[in-house]
């Protein structure tokens, strides 16, 4: 027997029938350590693929790779489903598995809103950690007849952590630069934002920015805005912020009235938990993990493939 042939038949009792090193040196006439050295040769060579199909596997090759091109400091990579839904759900888990393992536990968390950080939430169990006060990074109280969620978001992740929760009582975007001075001098609101400033870590997503964008569904702005943000570079937001490609705030004067955290303050944070999900976002996953908007991220592995391709 040649030696390919002999090391697909070791692998074949190995993993198809098995059988234990022992046993494969008895039917094949070799000693155990060579059944070994073939087994080892047979994955290094690729005639065996082992993978780990659990909907809570982690690809930590990818991992090892994201960290290393773009200086995160942690990456979470799950593998994708056959339909949105079902990813979503998986990179929910990951992100609330990410949450729960974190050391030290974060005293406050600043936490942003939408479908995804929904997702989390729900995919937090009870008792994930114990004490955190949950704090809302940037304004997300509906315009729309429909609950923005918000609000709702934020206290299930509190009260899955026997902790507190502080809202921030304002829309996301204001109408007049004058209404959005006004409201952030208010004493309450102000405590808010500098509560979420100061953070121990930030939990956040980031949407695109097309009819689907979350700022359109609560009746921050239309399809016409959105598509004039886009018109002008716009390939997403990150806390209600429209970036460009490089992360760039592309209109100042929107920018000037949105209520929340700045991006600055992003930046600049040590622990920051970046959430995405879906080919759709895949422009503005890029921004987020090239300007140094995150230190974390977890998604999918198609997202965490497209990010790598990048020259």
């Amino acid at each position: 027997m040649d030696d390919d042939l002999l090391t697909v038949r070791v692998a074949e009792l190995y993993y198809d029938e098995s059988k234990t090193q022992d046993e494969i040196g008895g039917i094949l006439k070799i000693s155990r350590w060579k059944v070994g050295r073939l087994l080892t040769q047979a994955r290094e060579r690729g005639i065996v693929r082992i993978e780990i199909v659990h909907p809570r596997a982690r690809r930590l090759g990818i991992e090892r790779q994201l960290t290393e091109r773009f200086g995160l400091a942690d990456a979470v990579v799950v593998p994708a489903a056959d339909d949105d839904a079902t990813t979503l759900e998986r990179v929910a888990q990951g992100a609330a598995d990410h949450l729960a393992a974190l050391r030290p536990v974060p005293r406050i968390l600043g936490v942003s809103w939408g479908r995804t950080l929904t997702a989390v939430a729900e995919a937090l169990v009870d008792g994930w950690a114990h004490g955190v006060t949950v704090v809302q990074l940037n304004g997300g109280v509906s315009l729309s007849r429909r609950s923005g969620g918000a609000a709702q978001l934020a206290a299930t992740i509190a009260q899955r952590a026997a902790g507190q929760v502080a809202l921030l009582p304002s829309p996301a975007i204001l109408e007049r630069l004058e209404t959005k001075r006004a409201i952030e001098s208010d004493r309450t609101v102000a405590g808010v934002l500098e509560q979420a400033a100061n953070a121990n870590a930030f939990l956040f997503s980031a949407g695109p920015c097309d009819r689907t964008s979350a700022h359109v569904e609560n009746g921050y702005l239309d399809v016409d805005d959105v598509a004039e943000l886009a018109r002008r570079g716009a390939v997403g937001d990150v806390l209600g912020r429209y970036v460009d490609a490089d992360g760039n705030v592309v209109d100042p004067e929107l920018d000037a009235r949105t209520v929340g955290v700045s991006l600055e303050r992003l930046r600049a944070a040590d622990r920051t938990v970046f959430v995405t999900a879906g080919a759709a976002k895949h422009d503005i996953a890029r921004t987020v993990v090239t300007s140094g908007l995150c230190r974390v991220l977890v998604t999918d592995e198609p997202t965490a493939r497209a990010l790598l391709e990048e020259q």
